[in-house]
C-alpha cells in the first residue's frame, strides 16, 4: 500500500525529476529511464551494485572487486547518480559487465531496469535508500544488501517523518551491514527483520590499498611541488575555496615558499574556484592545462581540476584540509585518504558522515578541528613551525586510520554467505 502511494505521489513528478537529472545525451536519458544499453552475456551471480558517485565507488571497489575475483562468471552491472560517478567506476572498477546511470526512482524506470539487468543479488551503498530500488528488488525475487550502510543523526530525523515509507523499503532487504555501531542502531529503529551487522568502513581499505600503490604524480604537477611545503584542500564545497584562500594569504606572511593545492568535490565548480581566487588576487594554475613542467613554477595556487590526480598527490602535501565539513549539510568527506599516506588533517565540524574516524584521528593527534579561516591558521602554523610534530601527527594519522581496516573483508565474508544460500 505504502509502495503504491509512494509511485501515486512520484509519478506525476516524472518530466520535473528528468530536468533535475539533467540527462546531457540520449544516453543518459535512456539510462536514467531503465533503458540502458545492456550487454547479452549469460553468467552467474547476477549482481547490481548501486553507489551514488565517485566517493561511493571508491568505498565499494574492493568489494566488487573481491566479488569478480571469487566468481569469474559473475555479471557485475554498477550505476550511479552522476556522471563522474559512472566514469569513476568504468576506470576503478573494469570487470564489470555495464556501468551506467542509475534508474529514476520511479516503479516503472526501475522496473524495466531490473527487467534488462536481472540481478540475483542487489548491492545499495551507503545512504543511497531509494524506496523502489527496495520494493522493486525485492519484487523481482533478488536478495538485497546494503553495504557500507549509513545514517547521520539529521537524516533519520528526516526518515523518521516518512518511517512507514523507510521501513516499508528497508524491510526488504535480508542484510544490512553498517559502518558503526551507532548506524546500526539506527537502522535496528525501523524494527526490521534483516540481519544487522557492523562491519566498518570499507572506504579504509580501497583507501590503505591505494596508499600502499605509489603511482607516478606526473612531471607537471611535481614541478608544482618541488621545494616547496603544500596546503591541500581535498574535496571542497561551495564557500570552503573562499575561507581556504583568506587562510592561505594569512599562512604566506610567516610562510612564503607555502603553496595551496585546492580539489573541488565536483568539478564542474572549477570556474567558481577560479573566480574565488582571482578575488583573493591569487595566481593559479589548472591542472587540467599543465603542458609543460615550467607552466606550475611561479603559481601559488594549483586547481586540481583533474579526476583521479588527488588520491597520489596526498603524498606531496605537508598537511591537508578535507572538505564537506565548515558548514552543516554535508556531513564531511573521508579523511582516510591523506592520513594513510602520513598526511595530518585538518577537518570542519560538521563531519557527522565520518565521525567515528574523525574522533579517533583526533584523539591520536593525527587531526585538529577547524571552524574558520582563523583556526586554519592558527592549526597549520603550528604544524609548519615543527616538522617533527608535523611528521608525528602523520604517522598518527595513519596508524589511526589503519586501525579501522578490514571492513571490505568482513562485507565480502557476510556477501559470500548470501549468495550461496541462492
Amino acid at each position: 500500500m505504502l509502495s503504491a502511494i509512494y509511485n501515486m505521489l512520484w509519478y506525476p513528478a516524472l518530466p520535473f525529476a528528468l530536468i533535475a537529472a539533467h540527462p546531457a545525451s540520449m544516453r543518459d536519458y535512456r539510462e536514467r529511464m531503465g533503458h540502458g544499453d545492456f550487454p547479452d552475456i549469460v553468467g552467474a551471480p547476477r549482481i547490481w551494485i548501486h553507489a551514488a558517485s565517485v566517493g561511493e565507488i571508491e568505498a565499494i571497489r574492493p568489494v566488487a572487486i573481491g566479488l569478480l575475483e571469487h566468481h569469474p562468471g559473475a555479471i557485475m552491472t554498477i550505476t550511479t547518480m552522476t556522471v563522474a560517478g559512472r566514469d569513476a567506476a568504468m576506470r576503478r572498477i573494469p570487470g564489470a559487465a555495464a556501468w551506467m546511470l542509475a534508474p529514476l526512482d520511479n516503479r516503472h524506470a526501475v522496473r524495466s531496469f531490473l527487467d534488462r539487468v536481472q540481478p540475483g543479488i542487489v548491492l545499495i551503498t551507503e545512504t543511497e535508500i531509494w524506496p523502489n530500488y527496495f520494493l522493486e528488488s525485492a519484487r523481482s525475487g533478488a536478495k538485497i544488501a546494503v553495504v557500507n550502510g549509513r545514517i547521520s543523526e539529521r537524516s533519520m530525523r528526516r526518515y523518521m517523518r516518512a518511517r512507514g515509507l523507510f521501513r516499508d523499503a528497508l524491510g526488504r532487504a535480508t542484510l544490512i551491514m553498517a559502518q558503526s555501531q551507532e548506524d546500526a542502531t539506527r537502522y535496528a529503529q525501523f524494527d526490521l527483520e534483516a540481519k544487522i551487522v557492523v562491519t566498518g568502513n570499507t572506504k579504509i581499505e580501497a583507501a590503505k590499498a591505494d596508499a600502499a600503490t605509489e603511482d607516478p604524480i606526473r612531471p607537471e604537477l611535481m614541478s608544482f611541488a618541488s621545494g616547496r611545503k603544500i596546503l591541500i584542500a581535498g574535496s571542497t564545497a561551495p564557500g570552503e575555496e573562499a575561507v581556504i584562500a583568506d587562510a592561505y594569504r594569512e599562512l604566506r606572511k610567516n610562510f612564503p615558499r607555502l603553496a595551496l593545492t585546492i580539489a573541488p568535490r565536483h568539478l564542474d565548480r572549477t570556474p567558481e574556484v577560479e573566480n574565488t581566487l582571482r578575488v583573493a588576487s591569487l595566481k593559479f594554475v589548472k591542472a587540467s592545462e599543465l603542458n609543460s613542467p615550467d607552466a606550475a613554477r611561479d603559481a601559488d595556487v594549483l586547481i586540481l581540476d583533474t579526476m583521479g590526480e588527488l588520491r597520489n598527490f596526498y603524498r606531496r602535501g605537508a598537511i591537508a584540509f578535507v572538505g564537506g565539513s565548515l558548514a552543516p549539510g554535508r556531513g564531511g568527506q573521508s579523511p582516510a585518504e591523506p592520513a594513510l599516506v602520513d598526511v595530518p588533517v585538518l577537518i570542519g565540524p560538521h563531519h557527522e558522515n565520518q565521525q567515528e574516524m574523525v574522533s579517533s584521528l583526533v584523539s591520536s593527534g593525527g587531526a585538529r578541528i577547524v571552524k574558520n579561516a582563523d583556526d586554519i591558521v592558527s592549526e597549520v602554523s603550528k604544524w609548519l613551525g615543527d616538522d617533527a610534530a608535523r611528521e608525528a601527527a602523520g604517522r598518527n594519522a595513519h596508524a589511526s586510520v589503519s586501525k579501522g581496516a578490514g571492513g571490505a573483508q568482513s562485507a565480502l565474508k557476510h556477501l559470500e554467505a548470501l549468495i550461496s544460500l541462492g
